[in-house]
């Protein structure tokens, strides 16, 4: 199933509980939350509070992705503060295998997210445990970027990839996504879609509406 999860990184914070009923309404199946802690990347962004705050808003998914070093140190708040999905960084994590697992002891999906230039082979061998796979395709850290074009050959080869291991996990894709690439990611084999300013400049419903066409044509 094709998904589209808006970034609330490009969201306006002085009406975000406005802008999120606007993506329940117009369908939007998904909240990306991008969590960045100026180490992994060099921005700064929200965390646990935040969610907390706006786990009440709606009943989307929370697709949190964790831009932070050793996340596992975080898991616990990140699932009581109302996460749905945890995707960590390859990157980021001394060890992968403990730190999806402990995900999923928490009852939550797990995704592993790799850097545009980070090898496919490096998740191969957790591959049966997660959930999701985000390619990112621009460098982490900013939102607003240029999708980088090798990043769709490497979601092909994901594509290739879990069809021979037989695995089910869910394909994301993070950045520089417009209504304009978008096509070519799914033909590529993308499913989940995450979208910031492309969703969140302009009217946000007919952004949402004109994405979702996209998705299910």
């Amino acid at each position: 199933m094709n998904c589209l999860s808006p970034s609330i990184l490009a969201a306006d914070f002085s009406i975000l509980g406005e802008q999120l009923a606007q993506l329940d309404e117009a369908g939007a199946q998904y909240v990306h939350i991008d969590v960045m802690d100026g180490k992994f990347v060099p921005s700064i962004s929200m965390g646990m509070p935040l969610i907390r705050s706006i786990r009440s808003c709606t009943d989307r998914m929370f697709d949190v992705h964790l831009m932070v070093e050793e996340p596992i140190r975080f898991l616990s708040d990140f699932a009581e503060a109302g996460a749905d999905i945890i995707t960590v960084h390859a990157e980021a994590c001394t060890h992968l295998d403990r730190t999806i697992d402990t995900i999923k002891e928490k009852g939550l999906l797990a995704g592993v997210a790799l850097n545009p230039s980070t090898p496919l082979e490096t998740i191969r061998y957790v591959l049966s445990k997660v959930d999701m796979v985000l390619v990112m395709t621009v460098n982490p850290g900013y939102g607003g970027q240029l999708l980088i074009p090798y990043t769709v050959e490497k979601i092909k080869d994901l594509k290739q990839m879990l069809k021979k291991t037989g695995n089910k996990a869910d394909i994301e894709v993070d950045g520089g996504v417009t209504l304009e690439n978008v096509g070519l990611l799914l033909d590529a084999g993308a499913n989940i879609i995450v979208a910031g300013s492309a969703v969140f400049q302009g009217e946000i419903t007919e952004n949402v509406s004109r994405f979702l066409q996209m998705l299910n044509s």
